[in-house]
């Protein structure tokens, strides 16, 4: 039984090596990674299918987030990228803090970035709409961990305690590392997917300061009136849409309707004090808001000039709002007029 079969596949293999051999050629270029991302183009999704407020004010124009299609690159889409005029192609090495770093090290980042962005959103928002919120708990996660601590923490674990005391801030954990000296062993409680685990690392002296080997980054839950709920799809990550979500929790917080009926796009970091950080792929964005018809375009002021440029050169007839902080964009978007 088992030597005709065995036959069988022989004279299979022998007969048709030559489409087996083509077939495994195609899946390796179709699928093979290479360490790159390609971009691939632009374009906008409106923000009221993401956030959720209940009686929140209606709008008569809308907001839409502006983004940069991006896929992980494979022979085939890294080949197609010196060919297609309007696909690019970006090193994983420049998104890395360091080459060892893995993929899933990027992708917990994106997916934080985006978190964090949509919290920040909601605190600038609810807190130029006169609306109540609190924080209800913060979370510290590890975003990077130097190579010879790797064996004991990971990208993505929460700090619960150090030395056996709870952590709620980056200012909690920093406070308790300088109190320790050079050498010294501690313990530090995780939390990794489900589970909670202790794991004991080293303080060292590093340029006249007391480190762990790690950065950490903090994500807040708060607690709104009226309560405010954001959706997300997961295959949506980074922080570039954080200053368009603050305008339209804005807009849905307040009477007076911001967007005056016409179709506003944007671009840009929300950070914790307000300023508008930079982005990247701005001339995608910028197409892809042409594309979907938007009346006016804003991008953070480090990406000002090269927008306006593209504008310029593609004869875009398009309003252009240079953004430097969340509360001077409100301002330039009440001085619109239809």
């Amino acid at each position: 039984m088992f030597n005709k079969i065995y036959d069988k596949i022989k004279k299979f293999i022998k007969e048709e090596y030559k489409t087996l051999i083509f077939f495994g050629i195609l899946y390796f270029i179709v699928l093979c990674p290479v360490n790159y991302y390609i971009i691939t183009g632009g374009g906008t999704v409106d923000i009221k299918d993401r956030v959720q407020i209940k009686n929140s004010y209606k709008s008569k124009g809308s907001m839409r987030l502006a983004y940069v299609s991006q896929i992980k690159g494979t022979i085939l889409t890294y080949g197609l990228s010196f060919i297609v005029p309007s696909w690019e192609k970006e090193s994983m090495d420049d998104y890395k803090y360091s080459k060892e770093e893995k993929v899933s090290d990027l992708e917990f980042r994106d997916d934080l970035d985006l978190k964090v962005a949509n919290e920040w959103a909601i605190y600038h928002a609810y807190d130029m709409a006169g609306k109540k919120f609190q924080i209800k708990k913060s979370h510290l996660y590890i975003i990077y961990v130097e190579e010879h601590n790797k064996k004991m923490l990971n990208v993505g674990d929460e700090i619960l305690e150090v030395k056996g005391e709870k952590v709620n801030s980056f200012d909690d954990f920093s406070r308790i590392i300088t109190s320790c000296s050079d050498k010294e062993k501690i313990k530090i409680k995780l939390l990794r997917g489900k589970k909670e685990i202790e794991r004991e690392v080293e303080v060292y002296l590093e340029n006249g300061k007391l480190m762990v080997g790690v950065m950490v980054s903090r994500l807040d839950d708060y607690k709104t009136s009226p309560e405010v709920s954001l959706k997300f799809r997961s295959s949506e990550s980074g922080p570039s849409g954080g200053m368009m979500l603050t305008l339209d929790i804005y807009n849905k917080l307040t009477k007076k309707d911001i967007t005056k009926g016409l179709n506003i796009v944007g671009t840009g970091t929300i950070e914790e004090d307000g300023s508008i950080g930079e982005i990247g792929g701005v001339k995608y964005k910028l197409m892809g808001a042409v594309k979907d018809k938007a009346d006016v375009f804003i991008v953070p002021s480090n990406n000002y000039k090269e927008a306006l440029k593209c504008k310029k050169e593609n004869n875009y007839n398009i309003k252009l709002i240079k953004a430097i902080n969340i509360r001077q964009v409100l301002n330039e978007m009440k001085k619109i007029k239809k």
